[in-house]
């Protein structure tokens, strides 16, 4: 139920769902109802959110103090007993029915684990990723994963897949039931740096320490901070997607799935 609730109300807050929104239903009152001016103000505001929104560094603002609670990972010699490589890098079904790696943004999840079992050639590699839409699809993200990790050349026999989590909260759980990470392990969880705290909030809560492998960078050049974005649609996407992971946040904290409203580097 959490699921569904969770996808629906994200559709509805989404930040450029509402500012187009706000167009639609300005226009729809001043074409439909004497409130004409109403309509057109709605209208008119919708329209200069979307380009604030869009060409302004405000997007950048509001993810950069995600991407700042934990460091770049600095090897320091010390054994890996496993990596846990979080889904959300690719399309499954487009990845299995084409044969090749359909990579998004967040592709780097996907290139580390590759890098990270040659650095690493005794530790366990978990994927972990079922589908997050509400309509399934016919593969996880998870097995996805697993063959394009076999096809650049990393053993199958090395890897633990984990097909059915929707979520971060599902992931934590699946993963730790499927790893059983004995006392004094050390594990890395791979995943974008803006969604590092609230992966490593809902690990720990779910007992599966982990260490932070943040990866996807995006906001870490200080001169990003300043910077407007070239394309409407960039800034949509970005913030976005911070503000989804600023909700996400608040809402594992309230429903106790983490301890920390912004989980760091302990």
């Amino acid at each position: 139920m959490f699921f569904y609730l969770s996808k629906i109300i994200w559709f509805l807050v989404t930040p450029s769902n509402l500012l187009a929104s706000l167009v639609l239903v300005g226009l729809a009152l001043a074409a439909w109802t004497r409130l004409r001016r109403t309509g057109f103000g709605l209208a008119f505001a919708g329209i200069a959110g979307i380009f604030v929104v869009g060409l302004s560094p405000l997007a950048t603002w509001v993810m950069h103090p995600l991407e700042t609670q934990f460091p770049i990972f600095a090897d320091d010699r010390e054994p890996v007993d496993g990596i846990v490589i979080l889904g959300g890098a690719l399309a499954p079904d487009t990845t299995m029915r084409l044969g090749q790696a359909d990579l998004n943004e967040a592709g780097e999840r996907v290139l580390v684990a590759v890098e990270l079992s040659r650095i690493y050639p005794q530790a366990r590699i978990l994927l972990t990723g079922g589908t997050g839409r509400l309509v399934s699809e016919a593969y996880s993200e998870a097995e996805a994963t697993a063959e394009v990790l076999v096809a650049l050349g990393v053993p199958r026999e090395r890897l633990i897949i984990e097909g059915r989590s929707r979520n971060t909260h599902e992931n934590a759980v699946f993963s730790r039931d499927m790893a059983q990470p004995a006392p004094g392990e050390r594990w890395l969880l791979v995943t974008s740096a803006w969604h590092m705290p609230r992966s490593v909030g809902v690990f720990r809560q779910a007992g599966f320490e982990v260490t932070a492998y943040p990866v996807d960078f995006r906001t870490v050049a200080s001169r990003n901070l300043v910077v407007p974005f070239v394309a409407v649609s960039e800034g949509l996407r970005r913030i976005d997607v911070a503000t989804r992971e600023w909700i996400g946040l608040i809402a594992y904290y309230v429903t106790g799935r983490t301890d920390t409203l912004l989980p760091s580097q302990r």
